[in-house]
Formats: structure tokens, C-alpha cells, sequence
């Protein structure tokens, strides 16, 4: 099985090639520059591995929430790969595949979720035996109250640890673990080994529904924000 993932929806962002059991990767900082370059991250893969995209059985992506532009590129670089060599895909929560790699580093099953949204707010999810639940965007003072035997991470426990560990009641936090591509291969492929998603050609729009539906949230908090000016 040959499987591109690809994740740049927060400050790292990086390409995986699994193909033959073997993955080949490249990761950058500052999702800004990354994202620009993510077709160049491609077509290194595919040279090392020495792999067509033609030979892809499916693309895993992450749609989101995150930056932007991140969000943005990662789904205009899929879909214009699926599109253009008919290869299914097969879309991730950013929050599902960062709790899945906090699980399996920090050996544990119950993971509490938190990328910065901006504006004093929270991309939240819970983890708990390998189903993510509770995905939203909150204040950090209106998360989940869960207990100790939890583990933090994402970029807003850096950003609003105080108030996410009162809210949560969380100790243990890790604010500098970021998604990667590599994992990313691992979730699609136990996804679909437990039968939970099958990639699909049509998927690559439904990643837009879930893009837009935070880009409209956030337009109307901009618009109310000036319309109180």
C-alpha cells in the first residue's frame, strides 16, 4: 500500500511517503513558509522513495482546525493531487491525529486537546480509548473538567495554561507537541483497519465544509468586533 499524508495546519507542518513499509518524511517550522512549499516537500518524497504519485492508493490529510493559511494550502495541495491522478482520500481532525500521537508517546488513552484559535479562544477535543469527542472552540475557562489522569497538549497550554489547567484540572502538559505526517499514515491506516472511514474521491469537499464552517465562525466574531467600533 502507498499512502501520501500530509499535515500543515499548524506551526510545523510535514510530508509523508509510505510506501513498501517504509516511510520517508520531511518537517518544517513556521507553517507560513511550509505551506508554500509543500509541493516541493512532495516531490522529494516521491524521489527518495523513488515513487510516482500515480502509484498513491490514497492521500491522508489533516482539515483542520488550525492556521489559516495552513488549513487553506493543505487542502488546495490535495485536492488538486486527487483531482488530478483520481486518488481517494481520506481526512483527519488536526485535533484527532495530535491526540492520537500524544497517546502513543505518552502511552496513555486519555489525552485533553487545545491548539490556540486566536481571539482568546481554544480549539478543544477529548481523547479517551482511541475516540476523539467534545471537538469545539471554547474559551480556555470553558473546557472540560477531567481530572489528573489526563494529559495536555497543543499549543494553548502554552498560551493559556492557568486557565486550562484550572477549567480541567490537567498536571501533566505538553505545549510543544505539534502533528506529524508520520502519524498521520499510522491513524489512516487503523482507521480504516477498524473500519471507522474508507478513503473516498469525493472526501477532498467535504474538508472544505470543515474549513469554511471556522472561517465563517471567525468572520462573524470580526464583524461583530468592528461593528461595536
Amino acid at each position: 500500500m502507498n499512502i501520501l499524508a500530509i499535515d500543515t495546519c499548524t506551526e510545523v507542518a510535514s510530508i509523508t511517503l509510505y510506501s513498501s513499509d517504509v516511510k520517508t518524511s520531511r518537517k518544517v517550522s513556521d507553517v507560513a513558509k511550509s505551506s508554500g512549499h509543500i509541493l516541493k516537500l512532495c516531490d522529494e518524497v516521491f524521489s527518495e522513495a523513488d515513487t510516482k504519485l500515480s502509484e498513491v492508493d490514497f492521500i491522508a490529510y489533516t482539515k483542520g482546525p488550525g492556521s489559516f493559511t495552513g488549513v487553506r494550502m493543505c487542502i488546495g495541495v490535495v485536492q488538486g493531487l486527487s483531482l488530478a491522478c483520481n486518488i481517494p482520500t481520506l481526512g483527519f481532525s488536526t485535533l484527532e491525529l495530535l491526540s492520537f500521537r500524544a497517546s502513543k508517546k505518552f502511552k496513555t488513552q486519555k489525552v485533553a486537546t487545545a491548539i490556540d484559535a486566536r481571539m482568546g479562544e481554544v480549539y478543544w477535543a477529548v481523547y479517551e480509548e482511541g475516540i476523539v469527542k467534545n471537538e469545539r472552540i471554547c474559551k480556555p475557562e470553558q473546557v472540560d473538567k477531567l481530572g489528573s489522569e489526563f494529559v495536555g497538549v497543543g499549543s494553548g497550554w502554552k498560551i493559556y495554561k492557568d486557565s486550562l489547567i484550572k477549567a480541567s484540572e490537567i498536571k501533566c502538559v505538553e505545549s510543544e507537541l505539534y502533528p506529524e505526517s508520520s502519524e498521520l499514515v499510522d491513524l489512516s491506516i487503523l482507521s480504516i483497519e477498524l473500519s471507522r472511514s474508507t478513503p473516498k474521491i469525493t472526501d477532498n469537499f467535504s474538508c472544505l465544509a470543515v474549513a469554511r464552517q471556522f472561517a465563517r465562525q471567525r468572520a462573524v466574531i470580526n464583524i461583530l468586533i468592528m461593528s461595536s467600533i
